[in-house]
């Protein structure tokens, strides 16, 4: 199901997505922030698993509430809000579809972008990124060129 183009999942229209959360905040410290918003039914802190960082918080959360309400209060207080001096991302886990911006960073695909412009948005960005891997080839072969 689309609404304005953005992917919506029935399920978790009452689910959070809490990102850049500071390597210093706790999983405690995620649920006392958001606990004032409403009835929290499951919290879910992401862990690396692997490699060097395993065991360390991957800067990320999920947070169930009771109601879609309760989800876009915590998310209309909370995002944007600095913890620990970086400001929080908050967003419905619901907005699944994402839109590269130029420096190749996600973010949730704004709810007043139609599909359209998500589409031309992700193709110009791939357009550029073709272009420039052209050009790059293209004087990698010159310099080959004149050392031959």
């Amino acid at each position: 199901m689309t609404e304005n183009g953005c992917m919506i999942d029935e399920k978790s229209e009452s689910r959070i997505y809490i990102g850049n959360i500071d390597q210093r905040v706790t999983e405690s410290n995620v649920i006392k922030m958001f606990a004032p918003f409403g009835m929290i039914l499951s919290e879910d802190f992401l862990w690396h698993t692997r490699g060097p960082k395993r065991g360390e918080p991957r800067g990320y959360a999920f947070i169930q509430y009771n109601s879609k309400e309760e989800a876009l209060r915590a998310k209309a207080k909370m995002n944007g809000k600095f913890i620990s001096g970086r400001p929080l991302v908050v967003r419905l886990a619901s907005e699944k579809q994402l839109c590269n911006t130029e420096n190749e960073s996600k973010i949730a695909c704004d709810a007043k972008k139609s599909n359209m412009a998500c589409s031309t948005s992700r193709q110009v960005n791939r357009n550029a990124k073709i272009a420039a891997i052209k050009s790059k080839l293209k004087a990698l072969e010159e310099d080959w060129h004149q050392e031959t």
